[in-house]
């Protein structure tokens, strides 16, 4: 599976057989330049608009927004209920968790969590291998929440997002301070291709670059 960040909270996950995921893509508002991409399904946690521009995404047949299960082709999906904020979803409303099984694979997006995870939560998300979390804070769980939210579901690898880089338009915490916290390594691309033979290969914490 590849995986490829196009700024914010938006991912390209490509399965091995090609089926092409492409989760909370943003629109001109948020800074980073709008990817010109085809994907078979696509994901929103919400539908603020740098998260939930589903319309420049080029030939999909699945838009997924909501809690439950799913299924396209070889891709399972399940969508989580959890809120934006930390105060039911009163001050943000909601938003969805998504867990994909790819390549026997599971890969958690976490979208615009705003809260601690509850043990049902936690037990709905299940085991997970690679967790896409937020860490930028004012609309999200900040880095000190982030490592909480990764020691409660313990994935092999984990993936910020959702934090302030020269692109971003709005003010959010940078990734420094969380990649500091949780002894995370850098990389100089945007992508990363892994496997289940792989995954205990890399760092437990890598931030991609934008390029």
């Amino acid at each position: 599976m590849n995986i490829r960040w196009f700024g914010h909270s938006c991912f390209l996950l490509t399965s091995s057989n090609g089926t092409r995921i492409l989760t909370d893509p943003f629109d001109e508002q948020v800074g980073y330049p709008l990817p010109n991409v085809d994907a078979d399904i696509v994901t929103t946690s919400h539908d603020h608009f740098d998260h939930g521009n589903a319309a420049i995404v080029n030939g999909y047949s699945e838009h997924i927004k909501d809690s439950g299960a799913f299924k396209y082709h070889d891709i399972e999906i399940r969508g989580v209920a959890t809120f934006h904020d930390e105060k039911g979803g009163a001050l943000r409303g909601k938003n969805v968790v998504f867990i994909f099984t790819i390549d026997g694979i599971n890969v958690c997006h976490l979208g615009d969590l705003g809260h601690s995870l509850s043990e049902q939560q936690i037990k709905e998300i299940g085991q997970i291998d690679v967790l896409l979390v937020p860490v930028g804070g004012v609309f999200t769980i900040d880095s000190n929440m982030a490592i909480k939210v990764i020691n409660s579901l313990a994935p092999k690898i984990s993936i910020p997002m959702h934090y302030k880089t020269e692109y971003l338009s709005f003010e959010l915490d940078g990734v420094e301070s969380f990649l500091a916290a949780a002894s995370g390594k850098s990389l100089t691309t945007n992508e990363m291709t892994i496997n289940k033979d792989n995954l205990s290969g890399f760092p437990g914490v890598i931030a991609l670059s934008y390029r």
